[in-house]
């Protein structure tokens, strides 16, 4: 569909539900009025900023018009002024509606569960682990998320081999879902006497919380295990059997955790975490059959890419994706993530806008 008529497909149901809002039998159905009001207001932005777009189209129309036709010097000169501005206008207004028009991520608006994982380099891995853990906890504390640990493995030295934790908070997805991938730590380690500097990663993963509606989990598919639960180096931190492995088993997912003293809370937790992956794989899946090529977000998302490198001697922090290097990284291991995100959903939008342009002219 062209960019004009969709626009006049969009006024088109605009005005007709401006109609419908003004009849009796609407407006005496609470329910149905709130539905409707609240499809007016989302559609309201396209409609004003499409009202001030056909106006500029107009006004840029009767300058040419009349430039054809002027002979004054001086009258010309306004006229190719009064054009230049309209066609500036226009180009503004039809990105912004375009943005507005973009398909919307369903989950951008869902709680995160994010997984993070030591990689290659041993104990400076499990370092690194926990600064990007810290990082994401500080993160949310300027934005007035929540934070809520859902299972750890802390290694020998104060990190983690791994950590899995959830993100409560308006629009947690549509903020953090760039951050999935390897993210790669080039410093001396504190376990390296010969100030050599090393490369070690970490993985991240960021799962949408799913609903209990949204994955249906048949209990009989579940493997439920309990055991006791175990610190850093395998002692021994509780003397009952607490921690809780639960397999599903049509699909060989397995989650575990032990955080908890009571083996019910571990239950609980084990489960929201298998209910994110199993909806990740799901929603994978049905990426795949509906385009193989497109990317749902910036970079393939895949786990095994290398996403963004933290060079401590040079404090300087590179994402490999969209090229953005800062020298700040201090501030940015402090939870300042601002200008990555914005950058990465820039690039995502303009990414998007640009595969939107190409099926308007296929």
């Amino acid at each position: 569909m062209a960019f004009m008529d969709k626009l006049d497909e969009i006024e088109k149901n605009f005005n007709e539900l401006e109609e419908k809002l003004s009849q009796p039998d609407v407006l005496r159905d609470r329910q149905l009025y709130a539905e409707l009001a609240r499809n007016h207001a989302e559609m309201a932005q396209v409609v004003n900023l499409t009202r001030e777009y056909r106006s500029a189209l107009n006004e840029a129309r009767e300058a040419r018009e009349m430039l054809e036709e002027e002979t004054d010097p001086e009258m010309q000169s306004f006229l190719r002024d009064s054009l230049q501005e309209a066609e500036g206008r226009i180009g503004e207004l039809e990105s912004r509606i375009k943005i507005l028009l973009l398909p919307t991520d369903p989950r951008d608006e869902k709680d995160v569960i994010m997984e993070i994982r030591a990689g290659a380099g041993g104990e400076e891995a499990g370092l690194f682990a926990g600064d990007l853990y810290r990082m994401y906890t500080r993160y949310a504390d300027r934005l007035g998320w929540q934070v809520e640990t859902l299972s750890s493995s802390p290694s020998d030295l104060g990190g983690f081999k791994e950590i899995i934790f959830s993100v409560r908070g308006k629009g947690a997805y549509s903020r953090l879902k760039y951050e999935s991938g390897v993210h790669r730590v080039q410093r001396i380690p504190v376990t390296e006497s010969g100030g050599r500097i090393h490369t070690s990663t970490a993985t991240v993963a960021v799962l949408a919380e799913a609903e209990e509606v949204e994955v249906n989990i048949d209990p009989a598919d579940l493997r439920i295990d309990v055991f006791r639960s175990t610190g850093p180096g395998g002692q021994s931190v509780n003397t009952t059997d607490s921690a809780v492995r639960v397999t599903h088993l049509p699909t060989g997912v397995t989650v575990s955790c032990q955080d908890e003293k009571s083996q019910l809370q571990n239950r609980e937790k084990a489960l929201r975490i298998l209910r994110a992956r199993l909806l990740r794989m799901e929603q994978e899946r049905q990426q795949r059959e509906q385009a193989e090529e497109r990317r749902s977000q910036v970079g393939t998302g895949d786990r095994s890419e290398r996403i963004r490198t933290y060079n401590y001697p040079q404090g300087r922090i590179s994402d490999h994706r969209i090229g953005l290097t800062a020298y700040r990284l201090e501030e940015v291991l402090d939870g300042d993530l601002d200008e990555f995100v914005e950058a990465l959903a820039a690039a995502d939008r303009a990414e998007k806008l640009k595969e939107l342009g190409g099926r308007e002219g296929a």
